[in-house]
């Protein structure tokens, strides 16, 4: 399913749209001078994407802890202990709580301590819980530099570690990558070279600009135009933006960062009496000094812990009465949503968790009210809808006993051998490799061909060859096999299934 954030304007005055469910997919950089507009850029996409998606700010100057009060997110103080941020992590992971994690007020050193162990909790949270969710990380040279600076070496490695892991191998873990940099030469390659998607905005040394223009593609003599980029305008490129360069002018935002850039504001007259206001102390000054307010403590952890437990607030918006649906009809709504899902042709590959977001995605557009499955639920749902058993056989006794049967084996083999039973119940041929393969969500026939060994082991189902060479799958417990059928069949697919059906 497509959902489009409307990021602007482009230079033929088009709405300038980026494909929320690619940028999952690719990831995102951003790269600009300070005031070119990147935090601006950012808010924008965040406030834009707030309702399709979970999101994670790694702040270090505390400028997104006003996406709060508008969207819902919890703001964790980084004053804490790495297990302490790491514990909340797990739990944001689980929870699906939006988060800006606020790094302000500490020192560069523990900046990057406590974001890497912000990071690594997300990045180590259980399966079940590897739910899409857009990871943006503001000012990303500091966490990922090039070079050690002033920091110590333990820091920059384990920064620059958990920084790796969101870019290179977070894809897969449901985490999608968005980097904001001032300078592409203090940003680490190998973090930068893992981002598809780019939005360069003004930038002046060359050894910056010769970057950008490599990473768009173009000829290092058209890297002058960088210099020449307006505040909030950025040049485009990638699978969720635009296949060709495009110039963007970034939109209005509905929130506001708690910094602001200078102003120009008049100067007061100058008092007759400047020599003595410099140079002679004032009477507050003569007074003996008070003993500063230490600052207040961060939040206790059990605090946020519990608020982190509650249901995140839902973004505002006006209230529909939603006429009360029949349960059937319903249920049957769900059914044709997860038959649409899986009509495409990647989503067999895709995991469980990206097909549940698409899949509540799609609910809250078909307004759907009451309580929707669990994600046990789903998978499990999602493996009936995978075996294309038809209404008739669904309601058949041989079915309800293999559904019975499906429940005791792993969720990611219950697509499988609901697939062969159900050929085998309506007497079709045995499936092929590359079909058990699919539903089993790898390309691999041969692991296709040990579940059919780890099915016969479980005296679920019982393999056979006939003089031709062709294999049969019989299910003992409801007296019912496939019609021989090619090991090396080639896969239909769900579009050529539906089709032929």
């Amino acid at each position: 399913m497509q959902v489009d954030i409307d990021m602007g304007l482009t230079s033929d005055g088009t709405s300038a749209l980026l494909d929320l469910e690619e940028l999952l997919a690719t990831r995102l950089l951003v790269q600009g001078n300070s005031g070119s507009g990147k935090s601006h850029l950012l808010r924008r996409l965040l406030e834009q994407s707030a309702p399709w998606v979970q999101q994670c700010i790694i702040d270090p100057e505390g400028d997104f802890v006003t996406l709060a009060e508008r969207y819902g997110h919890v703001v964790v103080d980084a004053a804490r202990s790495e297990a302490e941020l790491a514990g909340i992590a797990t739990r944001i992971r689980q929870h699906r709580i939006s988060t800006v994690v606020n790094l302000e007020g500490l020192e560069i050193d523990q900046q990057m301590r406590s974001a890497a162990a912000f990071l690594n909790g997300m990045f180590d949270a259980e399966r079940d819980h590897w739910y899409p969710v857009l990871v943006v990380v503001d000012e990303a040279q500091m966490f990922a530099p090039t070079a050690g600076g002033e920091v110590s070496d333990d820091a920059r490695k384990i920064s620059l570690g958990a920084m790796t892991n969101l870019m290179c191998r977070g894809r897969k873990r449901g985490l999608a990558g968005v980097i904001a940099t001032q300078r592409l030469a203090k940003l680490a390659k190998n973090v930068a070279a893992e981002a598809s998607n780019f939005l360069m905005g003004r930038t002046f040394l060359d050894i910056d600009m010769a970057r950008a223009a490599d990473l768009l593609g173009m000829d290092r003599r058209q890297a002058e135009m960088f210099r020449d980029l307006k505040r909030g305008h950025f040049v485009a490129l990638g699978p969720a933006l635009s296949r060709r360069p495009l110039k963007v002018a970034i939109g209005e935002v509905e929130t506001n960062a708690r910094s602001t850039s200078p102003k120009l504001t008049p100067l007061p007259e100058a008092p007759a009496d400047a020599h003595e206001l410099i140079f002679a102390p004032g009477a507050e000054e003569a007074a003996p000094p008070t003993r500063r307010r230490s600052p207040p403590p961060p939040r206790p952890t059990a605090d946020i812990l519990a608020e982190l437990s509650r249901a995140a607030p839902a973004v505002p918006s006006p209230a529909v009465e939603e006429p009360e649906m029949d349960p059937a009809e319903r249920d049957a709504q769900i059914a044709a949503l997860l038959v649409d899902i899986l009509s495409d042709p990647e989503a067999a590959f895709r995991p469980d968790a990206v097909l549940y977001q698409d899949f509540l995605v799609r609910c809250r557009m078909k307004r759907l009210g009451g309580a929707l499955p669990a994600m046990h639920a789903f998978r499990h749902r999602l493996a009936v809808a995978r075996s294309g058993v038809d209404m008739q056989t669904a309601e058949s006794e041989e079915w309800q006993t293999v559904v019975q049967l499906s429940r005791a084996l792993p969720e990611d083999m219950q697509g499988v051998f609901l697939s062969l039973a159900r050929s085998a119940i309506a007497g079709e041929t045995c499936p092929g490799d590359a079909t058990l393969a699919r539903l089993y969500g790898t390309h691999s026939q041969r692991r296709a061909r040990k579940l059919l060994d780890y099915f016969e082991e479980q005296g679920i189902v019982v393999m056979r060859t006939d003089f031709g060479g062709y294999r049969i799958a019989a299910l003992p417990d409801i007296g019912c096999e496939t019609k021989p059928g090619r090991a090396d069949a080639p896969d239909p697919g769900p579009e050529q299934r539906s089709a032929a059906e």
